[in-house]
């Protein structure tokens, strides 16, 4: 294994960027040649695609139908080696359809990547995709949580649910 360098983090922001690239250019081939042969794609909607000829006949069908002429915008956030062969990285990206000016908030997605050197230069092991949709934690004396305790306490005292 060799050290991490600037190269490897410069090579990894490429590999990012041609991720965007290639499905804003519709080009199928060119977004499955970023992934590991026996790389998973967990997509926003919990959905598991695995290999990269799944993933590249799965988006040649969404960018010649219900993705046509979208652009996928985004921006790699950070960037962790775990070895000096394997990374993960987060990035935030959204589907812009063609018909919009502006990316709806709604939309926003984040990836979490993780990345091998392989012969060929880095490229995509695994990569899953969830839309971001924070929600605060409650407190445990706030009303979500007191409900949650009492309805525990009822469960139990009525034989119901995990024992």
């Amino acid at each position: 294994m060799r050290p991490t360098t600037l190269t490897d983090s410069a090579q990894i922001e490429k590999l990012f960027a041609d991720f965007l690239a290639a499905w804003t250019a519709g080009d199928a081939a060119a977004f499955g040649a970023l992934f590991t042969d026996d790389s998973d794609y967990v997509s926003y909607d919990g959905t598991i695609a695995r290999g990269r000829l799944e993933h590249e006949r799965n988006h040649d069908k969404l960018f010649r139908g219900v993705l046509a002429g979208s652009a996928l915008v985004g921006e790699l956030e950070s960037v962790r080696h775990l070895t000096p062969d394997v990374a993960v990285a987060h990035g935030t990206a959204s589907v812009l359809m063609p018909w919009r000016a502006t990316l709806p908030a709604r939309r926003l997605s984040r990836q979490t990547i993780v990345l091998a050197r392989t012969a060929a230069g880095w490229k995509i092991s695994a990569i899953h995709n969830g839309r971001v949709r924070p929600v605060t934690v409650p407190e445990p004396d706030a009303f979500p949580s007191k409900m949650s305790q009492l309805m525990a306490r009822v469960a139990r005292r009525l034989g119901l649910g995990r024992r």
